[in-house]
């Protein structure tokens, strides 16, 4: 009798269901130990246990989903197929082929995740999709990770050799009740499962639901698999209107439209705004970019200063259009066509500034170059502009992954803003410090490799923007030009201080000019984000003109400036919120977490509660009158 049970396709598609739970729960814990640095100080056996037992409910929708199909194909009453070989074979072709795509996509998260903070969402595909040279960036990004590649196969051939066919046993109409009995049943276990639960108070579970299980925000990582998260993603609407509170009540509180006073005056200055690659503090603090360290001290700089994102993509509509990134990356949503400025198209529309954008990729690389020509850059130089240019050695000088060399572009950088017309808003975009953190060999001794690699790429880089400036002193332009040097977003995270939520935002804000020399020293006091460079650049300038700004004037000194930076969790859709000496962490109802983060810069005190009152309901305002404004088009003044 039990060998008969055994032969059931009930039974049968259960132990395959199995196998890809526990192959699922494997990829989990390589997560855990590939990212075993984001979790080595609080992450003990009872912890993970606890993880691992929540993450169930996650790959129970996921491995609905991946295995609808085969739950159907094993269940339908139609005798004719038990005895197909063909049927089962191709079976157990799609079983081993949809599953090992799952798996694949839960390792390659092993590798990308400490980079983005979260699991793959649907919107990386659309992040990518422009890039031409896709295939070449995915081998090198990839090659550190080659045992990931022998675990996948490994992972592939146990898919393939512990797929169990049925044999039905059963004939007439015993084989039509079990089977039909057995697909009700099916239909009604699945629909929980891929709701995540079988009450009608349940909702269908979301990413955010990962939240309920964890200790601290990055633990979320753990608890989701990749396939979930990209499934729960598709076609999610990123910008959602918020009625926290009228709209008087939101501008008292905070109001993005920036009104120069009427004694201001306008002068004509250059600026050159630099977005250095993964230029993360703790980069700084370790001694691996001297030369922008000198800078911070020689220009003004701050020393709680953030990023308003975890990607490239994020990094420059922060730094440029003062838009801070919020549930997906800005270049990746609807909101992208909108009417939009910035900088360049302030000082080019209304100053008569000549503007042009830098990348050494190749063109449209990222999204960039459609970004820079939306918010009123004139100029575009990337890769072709620079092979043209027969001052230099064209592809010969591309590090054979993502760009051109960092030493060679910014020297070209510095050559072609020589040529335009004053004033001029120009910004580069390095790339050389960047995974796989190759170098030109001529540098390789005077950086030898370091642990993580990245630290030794961005000492090479730090030197090319050495050289930028050594150049840039002898040019014209340089004594009449705002300099404005920032990281995109952070880099790979060793220190303790940069493990923690807030950690991982941080990175260099420095204003530098040789006109100015008020503008120097660190700012221990206010805070500075990647969104405060627009308005504190167009205040430097005494502009004249209204604008749309999620920023502030970092170097405003009144006591009616609120100072703040707010940046986005991915991974539990929460939202960070940092003012004065107290940062906290909003779920989209209620702060769920508080840390006096000056004296607790490892997030070890949760002082849920005790928090400023007023820091919850501005940050209310901002999201509120950032998704109006994303919905109804209303980035720009009419």
């Amino acid at each position: 009798m039990l060998q008969k049970c055994l032969r059931l396709p009930v039974v049968a598609l259960i132990a395959n269901l199995v196998l890809v739970y526990l192959l699922f729960a494997v990829s989990r814990l390589l997560f855990v130990w590939c990212n075993s640095a984001l979790y080595a100080d609080h992450l003990d056996a009872a912890y993970l246990m606890q993880l691992m037992t929540a993450g169930l409910r996650f790959d129970t929708t996921a491995i609905i989903y991946l295995n609808c199909w085969l739950i159907l194909a094993f269940l339908l009453p139609i005798r004719p197929k038990e005895n197909s070989s063909v049927f089962y074979r191709v079976m157990r072709w799609m079983f081993t082929v949809v599953n090992s795509i799952a798996l694949y996509a839960n390792l390659a998260d092993c590798a990308y995740f400490p980079y983005t903070g979260r699991r793959t969402t649907w919107s990386v595909l659309q992040e990518f999709g422009g890039e031409g040279n896709i295939g070449t960036i995915i081998v090198h990004e990839a090659l550190p990770y080659w045992y990931l590649f022998i675990i996948g196969g490994v992972m592939t051939w146990m898919l393939w050799r512990g797929f169990r066919r049925p044999l039905a046993t059963e004939n007439g109409w015993r084989y039509y009740v079990i089977q039909t009995l057995s697909l009700v049943l099916s239909v009604g276990l699945s629909m929980g499962g891929i709701r995540g639960g079988f009450t009608s108070a349940v909702r269908p579970i979301t990413i955010s639901n990962a939240n309920q299980y964890v200790n601290q925000a990055i633990d979320a990582g753990i608890v989701l698999n990749t396939p979930f998260s990209v499934f729960r993603t598709i076609g999610k609407k990123p910008f959602v209107d918020k009625d926290y509170m009228s709209e008087d009540e939101a501008l008292a509180l905070y109001n993005p439209l920036h009104i120069p006073a009427d004694s201001v005056t306008f002068t004509p200055r250059n600026v050159v705004i630099l977005i250095l690659e993964s230029f993360g503090e703790q980069a700084q603090t370790r001694g691996c970019m001297p030369f922008v360290d000198s800078l911070a001290h020689v220009g003004r700089s701050f020393l709680h200063s953030f990023s308003n994102g975890r990607k490239s993509i994020d990094g420059m509509p922060s730094v440029l259009s003062s838009i801070p990134s919020f549930v997906e990356p800005f270049f990746l949503t609807p909101a992208s066509l909108n009417d939009l400025s910035g900088i360049a198209g302030e000082l080019s529309k209304n100053k008569g500034y000549t503007s042009a954008f830098f990348h050494g990729a190749e063109n449209g690389s990222m999204g960039f170059q459609a970004f820079a020509n939306a918010t009123g850059f004139q100029r575009y130089y990337g890769r072709t502009e620079y092979n043209q240019d027969c001052r230099y050695n064209g592809d010969a000088d591309f590090d054979g992954t993502w760009a051109i060399w960092d030493e060679e572009f910014l020297q070209y950088y510095c050559d072609q803003m020589t040529e335009l017309p004053e004033p001029f808003v120009t910004s580069v975009f390095t790339a050389s410090s960047h995974p796989p953190f190759a170098m030109p060999e001529r540098y390789r001794s005077q950086f030898p490799p370091s642990d993580p690699p990245i630290f030794a790429s961005i000492s090479y880089s730090d030197n090319a923007v050495r050289l930028f400036f050594e150049k840039a002193k002898r040019q014209p332009w340089f004594d009449n030009t705002i300099f404005v040097i920032t990281a995109d977003h952070t880099s790979t995270a060793v220190d303790p201080e940069y493990l923690t939520d807030l950690g991982r935002y941080r990175v260099p804000v420095i204003f530098y000019a040789p006109s100015m020399p008020e503008l120097s020293g660190v700012d221990s006091t206010h805070i500075a984000s990647q969104i405060d460079i627009m308005p504190t650049v167009l205040s430097l300038l005494g502009y004249d003109q209204p604008y749309i700004a999620f920023g502030r004037d970092a170097l405003a000194t009144d006591s009616t400036s609120t100072m703040y930076a707010v940046n986005y969790l991915p991974t539990n859709d929460w939202y960070q919120y940092i003012e004065g000496d107290w940062m906290v962490q909003f779920d989209g109802r209620q702060i769920v977490h508080a840390y006096r983060y000056r004296e607790d810069p490892l997030q070890q005190n949760d002082r849920c509660g005790q928090q400023p009152p007023i820091m919850e309901q501005r940050l209310k305002s901002i999201i509120q009158q950032y998704m109006h404004r994303m919905n109804h088009n209303q980035m720009v003044l009419r």
